[in-house]
């Protein structure tokens, strides 16, 4: 955690942004240019658009809520890149009322297809943001943790409940909209004309550990790091992860 452009979240985000720098120094390579344009689709407060923002890229936010907006430009402006951060007010499905179609050389689709009413729209709007072969981040809900989540809870109706929802739900109380497969969200991803380069299991243990095991125990909060870094990637962790990451190259 020496790195001090990693979000401060550090449990929920790591995996992601280590994913993402990777990605974004590849573009670099590829495109000859140091900054690259990035846009991040339901960026909000700009969890990784300010990180982003510090590695000297461009980053543009769009996200519906001004109060979101609001917190990202003081976050800019203290981290001292607000002249690389612009946020605007708008949705993905959209997005082309508010930024330029084929603009940009990453796009960041964080938290949004849980709550979009067609993914597969949202899904081609971010990548038709994207100039020929620029990488698309893609993080949405996972179903297989949520089904874990409620039966290690003890709610074992409302586990198997999300199992037969259409959207992944354990029912009405349930605040998150849809939840996806790894399977459904790389279907998404390559109808959209994206090539899936990897696909990531997120929070598979960070959510099950008891908050005060991490906090007291010396040496916890490392190894459970390296812990979820070594599980992201094998498939066999996917379907039981908090979240998916999905991370594609849109075809030239």
């Amino acid at each position: 955690m020496s790195d001090q452009l990693r979000p401060r979240a550090s449990l929920r985000t790591a995996v992601v942004w280590e994913v993402l720098k990777d990605a974004l120094d590849r573009q670099v390579k590829a495109t000859g240019r140091d900054a690259l344009d990035v846009l991040d689709t339901g960026g909000g407060t700009g969890n990784f658009a300010v990180p982003v923002a510090r590695l000297g890229h461009r980053v543009t936010v769009v996200d519906p809520s001004p109060n979101a907006l609001f917190a990202l430009e003081r976050r800019a402006a203290e981290a001292g890149v607000a002249d690389r951060v612009n946020g605007v007010q708008g949705d993905i499905l959209g997005l082309f009322d508010v930024v330029e179609r084929g603009g940009y050389d990453a796009v960041l689709c964080h938290g949004v297809l849980e709550y979009v009413d067609d993914p597969a729209d949202g899904v081609r709007h971010a990548v038709d943001a994207l100039r020929p072969a620029g990488a698309l981040s893609l993080l949405a809900a996972g179903l297989g943790g949520a089904v874990l989540a409620r039966a290690l809870a003890g709610h074992f109706t409302e586990a198997r409940h999300v199992l037969g929802d259409p959207a992944g739900r354990w029912g009405e109380g349930d605040p998150v909209p849809r939840r996806y497969t790894a399977e459904q969200l790389t279907g998404l991803v390559e109808g959209a004309d994206v090539e899936v380069g990897a696909v990531h299991g997120v929070r598979v243990f960070a959510d099950l550990v008891p908050g005060v095991l991490v906090d007291t125990e010396p040496g916890a909060m490392e190894a459970l790091l390296k812990l979820e870094a070594a599980a992201a990637e094998l498939p066999a962790f996917h379907s039981v992860a908090t979240q998916l990451h999905v991370l594609g190259t849109r075809r030239p």
